[in-house]
């Protein structure tokens, strides 16, 4: 998961605190949303497609983001 690429995406929406930003949108707890956040635990199809509506991401944003290279990936929240 290329988590950088999906916070610069948060960033645009003002989605700054990116574990609350994520717990809220998919009423999950934080959490369970730093452990998505942190490559620990994956994001379901349901859970990318409402990140993705949300945010507004491309097909290639969503590949990118949720399909890429683990290397692209970095843990921090």
């Amino acid at each position: 998961m290329n988590t950088r690429l999906l916070k610069s995406k948060m960033i645009l929406y003002s989605d700054e605190d990116f574990v609350t930003a994520i717990s809220k949108l998919l009423n999950i707890s934080r959490q369970t949303a730093s452990a998505k956040l942190n490559n620990e635990s994956d994001f379901t199809q349901s859970e990318i497609r409402i990140i993705s509506n949300h945010y507004h991401l491309s097909a290639d944003d969503i590949k990118t983001i949720f399909v890429g290279d683990d290397d692209e990936s970095e843990g921090s929240s």
